[in-house]
């Protein structure tokens, strides 16, 4: 038997029945020789051997169970015949009903101003002369293209087991292994996490769970072909899971503590594997239980569960959650499968709650003091946990200033008025970063010289701010002239470079 190709593999369907089904060899004419050697007759082409898929959503999501219809099905609809250009393009994005022609033919069936709104929100000035022309179908399908995910591009398992011409390492395969695990994660649209966790149909986390069995079969179907490679690959699971060859016991414990967070979705293909070609092995093997998406999927489900009072509340919380998965899961050299994801969202539910800028600016400011109520002399000079807390809060803050950038609830210049720097350059640091995406995905305004210009969102009033020049010389000059909670970070720098003299402004501010 030959190994499957992976662009083979891409070319495959799994059937409703979750059975994955390969050709038996790489070739159509083997195949085809293959079936008529075995049959002993002449034979259709379409001889396959089947695999069971060893990984499916309603195993690998905990079940999502409500007592009641799913209520933001309802709110869903009720959003699209509403006049809120952002709701509604979350609305459409995140999908969170069975019905998929549900958006389309709710836009339809509005009016021609309504889908008009819509429809300027997502283009750009430059564009409307190009695009005026379109008929309100083809607006339609434009706010839908232009608001949804884009069309999923799968990439097959790329991984293969070597034939055995050198000497195989336990430790490289498994770190490659590891590595591909991971950058099939990366593939995976965190709305589609969303939409699983749900109990919905997810494309990217279909095509994820996918290629984890095509690992099974691909290592399957090398080790039928080489089983003298059984052991090594008995290695690469006791490598990868349990411990590495070092010198003493308690170094061989800390790397055992530290192996074992590596991909259950491919521990589990491994073992699985390796159980099928030696099955007296089976008992050894580290097992992993299934739910192997709970550490995220378990938080998004307690959201919808505790807040079911409004769907496009959670879908802002949602795109802070999405930032915050590709900062924690995806963005970093290994993936902590076993920590539970971070769900929190105080400044968010702050944000949602306020009534007003003013009201909203009064609260971060009022949490802002106690939080800069432990910070001391002491602590800024030593920079210790307290003064590193702050700084991962403002960090925390640019992240979760996301779902703000588009509502009315902007308390840019209250937080100035109120001379609390932390909560205000924080935001004004995440708009930044706003302004960047969306640029990036709504294509760029202009590029002049090859110059990219974003759009100029940053409040006048406060842009002076947000210039970094000189270690954001100009905030430190207005901060002299009106001290207040103060943005930490260019400080901390003025500090390191000049001695404490330069903090004597935060010093003063902390005394009183």
């Amino acid at each position: 038997m030959q190994s499957i190709s992976a662009e083979e593999l891409s070319t495959l369907e799994t059937p409703p029945q979750k059975t994955l089904y390969l050709p038996h060899t790489s070739s159509p004419l083997s195949r085809l020789a293959m079936s008529q050697t075995l049959s002993g007759r002449s034979a259709s082409p379409s001889f396959t051997q089947s695999y069971q898929s060893l990984f499916q959503i309603g195993t690998e999501f905990p079940r999502f169970v409500v007592p009641y219809y799913p209520w933001w099905e309802d709110e869903a609809t009720t959003v699209l015949w509403a006049f809120k250009n952002l709701e509604i393009r979350l609305v459409i994005r995140y999908g969170l009903f069975r019905d998929e022609s549900l958006p389309r033919n709710s836009l339809l069936s509005r009016n021609a101003d309504a889908i008009d709104a819509v429809f300027m929100a997502l283009t750009e000035p430059r564009e409307h002369q190009l695009l005026g022309h379109l008929s309100h179908m083809q607006r339609v399908e434009e706010i839908l293209r232009r608001s949804g995910l884009p069309p999923f591009q799968p990439v097959p398992w790329s991984w293969l087991p070597q034939t055995p011409v050198y000497a195989l390492d336990p430790r490289a395969i498994a770190q490659a292994i590891e590595a591909e695990s991971h950058f099939q994660l990366s593939r995976v649209a965190f709305e589609d996490i969303v939409r699983a966790s749900l109990g919905y149909s997810a494309t990217s986390v279909e095509w994820f769970l996918m290629q984890h069995t095509a690992l099974y079969i691909h290592l399957l179907d090398h080790l039928r072909i080489f089983p003298d490679d059984i052991p090594v690959y008995l290695e690469v699971e006791k490598v990868w899971f349990y411990f590495k060859f070092l010198n003493t016991k308690f170094h061989a414990l800390i790397a055992s503590q530290h192996l074992r967070t590596k991909s259950p979705f491919a521990h589990r293909a491994i073992a699985q594997c390796l159980t099928a070609v030696q099955p007296e092995s089976a008992p050894d093997l580290a097992k992993t239980s299934l739910c192997s998406f709970e550490f995220v999927a378990g938080p998004i489900q307690r959201l919808f569960q505790d807040r079911p009072e409004s769907l496009t509340d959670m879908l802002k919380i949602c795109n802070v959650f999405a930032v915050r998965f590709r900062r924690q899961y995806i963005n970093t050299s290994k993936v902590p499968w076993n920590r539970q994801f971070d769900a929190s969202y105080p400044f968010l539910e702050d944000c949602l709650g306020s009534s007003s800028p003013s009201d909203l600016a009064r609260t971060l400011t009022t949490l802002d003091k106690g939080d800069f109520a432990h910070l001391t002399r002491s602590s800024i000079i030593a920079h210790d946990e307290t003064t590193k807390g702050l700084l991962a809060n403002w960090e925390d803050l640019t992240v979760s200033f996301r779902p703000i950038s588009d509502t009315e609830i902007q308390p840019y210049q209250s937080l100035l008025q109120r001379q609390n720097y932390h909560s205000l350059t924080a935001m004004l640091h995440g708009l930044h970063k706003y302004s960047i995406s969306t640029a990036r995905s709504r294509g760029l305004n202009s590029t002049v010289g090859g110059m990219v210009i974003l759009d100029p969102i940053i409040p006048p009033d406060t842009i002076f701010l947000f210039n970094a020049t000189q270690n954001y010389a100009a905030y430190r000059q207005h901060y002299r002239d009106y001290p207040g909670i103060p943005f930490l970070l260019p400080h901390l720098r003025d500090g390191q470079q000049k001695g404490e003299l330069a903090l004597q402004p935060v010093f003063r501010f902390l005394q009183r």
